[in-house]
């Protein structure tokens, strides 16, 4: 490839100015790049539940697609995001630099706004290979879906991606006393993080049912670490090792 091709597909600075960055994000934007910021920023979000994360060095991606994400230094999950289907902009505001991305249905606004940038990168791109993963926790669904007392006997699957404050659920179903069950779907070991994701669904669901609701929690993966096995313990949750099926 042509330095000049390359100079089109990939653009990168260091510690710029606000204005600077706002330029990089906006011109990746326009042109379906994958867009990167790296720096100190504050994160508000806005939509069917409101949270807000101090000052923090922290990294934004925003993909073609509409996807964001925001990653901190530890674990592998993003602390916040947003969607594919969601719009983005990017400006100035006060000497800072603001990225929104905007969700129209439900209403729901991403703002993450950076008083230093350390680097930010618009790389555009193509993967035109078809993916075949083996062993998906949509495998491992539809092994629970087909064969429900792989969980537990009696259980009953009601509805998969049912929709919470906290974020959308793998499987809801009901155990063999009729009580509602979350089930929580991992392809892999999982550690602390897999644990909070549950209890956020399970906290989120007893609201939504009524007062004295008892929604119990179920985590399926091969594995868990020492430290998920106590969390699920110290919060009541239930463990199920199920590898997905992988042919």
């Amino acid at each position: 490839m042509s330095d000049s091709a390359s100079d089109q597909r990939a653009e990168t600075l260091q510690n710029p100015t606000p204005a600077a960055a706002r330029d990089v994000v906006v011109r990746g934007i326009d042109r379906d790049a994958i867009v990167t910021v790296y720096g100190r920023c504050t994160v508000d979000y806005d939509g069917r539940a409101a949270s807000y994360l101090e000052a923090g060095d922290r990294h934004v991606m925003l993909k073609p697609d509409g996807a964001a994400l925001v990653h901190t230094d530890e674990g592998q999950q993003p602390v916040n995001w947003q969607p594919p289907g969601c719009d983005h902009e990017a400006f100035c505001d006060d000497g800072a630099l603001v990225i929104e991305s905007l969700r129209s249905a439900p209403d729901e606004r991403l703002r993450v706004r950076f008083g230093e940038v350390l680097q930010v990168s618009a790389f555009s791109g193509s993967d035109e290979t078809e993916l075949a993963l083996v062993g998906t926790e949509e495998d491992l669904r539809q092994r629970i879906l087909a064969e429900p007392n792989l969980l537990e006997p009696g259980f009953t699957p009601l509805a998969t991606e049912r929709d919470t404050p906290a974020g959308a659920v793998d499987i809801y179903g009901t155990d063999d006393a009729g009580r509602p069950v979350v089930v929580e779907l991992k392809r892999r070991r999982v550690g602390p993080d897999a644990v909070s994701q549950l209890r956020r669904y399970v906290d989120a669901l007893e609201r939504d049912l009524h007062a004295d609701a008892a929604v119990r929690g179920i985590l399926v993966a091969p594995s868990v670490t020492d430290r998920a096995s106590r969390l699920l313990a110290d919060h009541s949750l239930d463990f199920v090792a199920l590898e997905p099926p992988t042919e």
